[in-house]
C-alpha cells in the first residue's frame, strides 16, 4: 500500500474511533476546563484569560463572540499550540480534544496535530502567505509533510481543493504568486490549506472582518457547506454577533477573558440573560427600527492588566449594584444548555 493509502486507512480509522469513544464518551470534539492565561510584563501580569469553559461538538458551529480585546484570539491560540511562551503564561486548565489533553502534548506530537486534525483559517490572509513562494507550494508543504503525498499528487490534490473553495482555473492560480490575488481569492486559498488534510476541527478566527459585504456572505455560506460536507466542528470566532447568527449553531459571549453567558443560538438571541449579551443584541443595526437611535455600551473592554475587582463588566453595566463590584458571579445553568454568570438575572432586564 502507498503511503497515501496508509493515511488514508490511519484516518479513515481514527475518526471512526474517534465517533465512538475518542469523544470522551460524550459527543464532544473540544472540552475547554478552567482555562486560565497570564502575560508576564515587565510593569506585572495581565490575564487574558480567566477561567474559560467551552464544548465544541462534532460537525458543529460553535460561535464565540465578544469585543476586541476580550480573549477570543488568544483562546484560539491556546488551542493550537502557538501561544508564545514565554511571555505567555498558562496557569492552569484543560484543552482535550478527543480526550487528550493538547496542553501535555510534546512539540513535535503538536506540530503533527496542527493541520492535521485541528486548523485554523486567520482574519487576515495576506500575514499568513508567504510572498516569495508559488501558492501551489504553499498547499503541496501541508499535503507534503501530514498526508504524506508525492510532489504531482500533491499539486493534483491542490487544485480540486481550490475548486471546491470556488477558484476556478486552479492551474493559473497554483502557479501564481500571493499578491495576484484578491482579499476574497486569498482567503479561500487560506480554507483550501485549512481544509487540506481533512481535519476534524476548523477554528475560523474572524475570516470575514476584512471583506466586504458580498465575499463575507460567499465566505459564510463556503464554511457551512464545508462543515456539512465534511462533518468538522467550527469554531467561529468574530466580535459580530450578526455573522455569528448566520452560521452557529451554539454561541458563547466572551467579555474580559471569561465566558459570560452561552446557550443554542436561538435561545441566546431570543432570552438573552446577561446585560453584556443584551446589550451587544441591542446594538445590532435593524432596518425595521430605521430612524432609531442604537443602544451603545459605554466605556470599554478593560486591559487584562487592570480587570476590575467582582464581575468585569460592572463598571460598563446599566444593571449593576453593589453585590456586583465585590463579588465574581459563578456560572449557573438557567436552563438546559443556558448558562450564564451575572447577579442580576431574573431581576433586571435592560430594555430596548
Amino acid at each position: 500500500m502507498s503511503v497515501e493509502g496508509i493515511v488514508k486507512a490511519d484516518t479513515a480509522d481514527r475518526l471512526v474511533n474517534g465517533s465512538a469513544a475518542g469523544e470522551s464518551g460524550n459527543g464532544r470534539l473540544l472540552e475547554i476546563r478552567d482555562l486560565d492565561v497570564s502575560f508576564e510584563l515587565a510593569r506585572g501580569a495581565a490575564r487574558a484569560l480567566r477561567g474559560i469553559d467551552l464544548d465544541l461538538h462534532a460537525a458543529e458551529i460553535h460561535g464565540l463572540v465578544g469585543e476586541s480585546g476580550s480573549g477570543k484570539t488568544v483562546t484560539s491560540t491556546c488551542i493550537m499550540g502557538l501561544l508564545p511562551v514565554p511571555p505567555a503564561r498558562i496557569n492552569r486548565g484543560r484543552i482535550l480534544y478527543r480526550g487528550t489533553d493538547l496542553l501535555e502534548l510534546s512539540e513535535p506530537d503538536r506540530r503533527r496535530t496542527r493541520g492535521r486534525e485541528i486548523s485554523i483559517v486567520f482574519q487576515e490572509p495576506a500575514k499568513y502567505l508567504n510572498p516569495s513562494l508559488k501558492i501551489g507550494e504553499q498547499i503541496t508543504e501541508m499535503l507534503g509533510l501530514h498526508m504524506g503525498m508525492e510532489r504531482n499528487r500533491a499539486m493534483e490534490r491542490a487544485g480540486e481543493l481550490l475548486e471546491l473553495v470556488g477558484l476556478p482555473n486552479s492551474r493559473r492560480i497554483l502557479s501564481g504568486y500571493p499578491h495576484e490575488l484578491s482579499g476574497g481569492m486569498k482567503q479561500r486559498m487560506m480554507i483550501a490549506m485549512a481544509i487540506s488534510c481533512d481535519p476534524s476541527m476548523l477554528i475560523a478566527d474572524e475570516p470575514t472582518t476584512a471583506l466586504d459585504v458580498t465575499l463575507q456572505l460567499q465566505i459564510l455560506n463556503l464554511i457551512l457547506k464545508l462543515r456539512e460536507q465534511f462533518s468538522m466542528g467550527v469554531l467561529f470566532i468574530s466580535h459580530d454577533l450578526a455573522v455569528v447568527h448566520e452560521v452557529s449553531d451554539r454561541v458563547s459571549v466572551i467579555y474580559a477573558g471569561k465566558i459570560v453567558e452561552s446557550a443554542a443560538r436561538d435561545r441566546l438571541f431570543n432570552e438573552p440573560l446577561h446585560p453584556y449579551t443584551q446589550l451587544l443584541l441591542l446594538s445590532i443595526p435593524d432596518a425595521q427600527k430605521r430612524g432609531q437611535r442604537l443602544k451603545t455600551i459605554p466605556g470599554r473592554v478593560p486591559d487584562a492588566e487592570h480587570t476590575p475587582a467582582g464581575c468585569a463588566f460592572h463598571p460598563r453595566c446599566p444593571l449593576a449594584e453593589d453585590i456586583c463590584a465585590r463579588e465574581i458571579p459563578p456560572t449557573t445553568e438557567h436552563a438546559a444548555g443556558h448558562t450564564a454568570a451575572c447577579h442580576m438575572i431574573g431581576k433586571k432586564w435592560i430594555s430596548s
